[in-house]
């Protein structure tokens, strides 16, 4: 069964057409959003159906759905529609609030102070953050968020809740660092050429 010709509606204004042959022509946008456009640009400038399929490499079946969208709705058309599923549970404010904990110094560590370590400032906390820890600490703020999903949510934004282990720099003051070496006479091999 052929489909009758279809071709997109002329713009409305000069700045649609504008955006939409802009977006044709981008580097940095969705590959997807790229498509589309060129789908509509190319059926302006006289491609049947057919040849829009086959030099945008997708079916004829996409090409009348986009053509249609773009007719019925504008440039909102080829915009991706929401997908099903369930809502975020959590929202950016409360990711923010997450990351935020995460990057704050637990409130069980010793204090430096003047005399040395003194004591935390709450002595029952942990005195490292563990994903436990900050889960529970997001929760006393009122988030509902579990453990697993505060390690989605730090790995995704690539924030360490771990401190760094550094074996080089002491807090102790009767610290002394090490001197140079034994024997700075000796000297290395020379490397053998193979």
């Amino acid at each position: 069964m052929d489909r009758p010709p279809l071709s997109a509606r002329p713009p409305t204004d000069p700045a649609e057409e504008r955006t939409l042959r802009r977006l044709a022509s981008a580097r940095h946008a969705p590959a997807s959003l790229i498509q589309r456009a060129r789908i509509i640009t190319a059926s302006w400038d006289g491609a049947s159906v057919a040849e829009l399929a086959q030099s945008s490499g997708c079916h004829p079946k996409t090409v009348y759905k986009w053509l249609h969208r773009f007719n019925a709705d504008g440039l909102d058309g080829l915009a991706d529609l929401p997908r099903p599923g369930l809502p975020r549970r959590i929202s950016e404010h409360e990711r923010g609030r997450i990351i935020a904990l995460a990057r704050t110094e637990p409130p069980g560590r010793l204090q430096q102070g003047g005399q040395g370590l003194g004591a935390p400032a709450d002595p029952e906390t942990p005195a490292h953050w563990t994903l436990d820890a900050l889960a529970a600490a997001a929760q006393a703020e009122g988030i509902q968020v579990g453990r697993s999903q505060v390690r989605r949510i730090l790995l995704s934004e690539r924030v360490r809740w771990r401190r760094t282990r550094s074996w080089a720099t002491s807090t102790d003051p009767d610290f002394a660092p090490k001197g140079h070496r034994s024997s700075p006479a000796t000297q290395s091999r020379p490397r053998r050429r193979r």
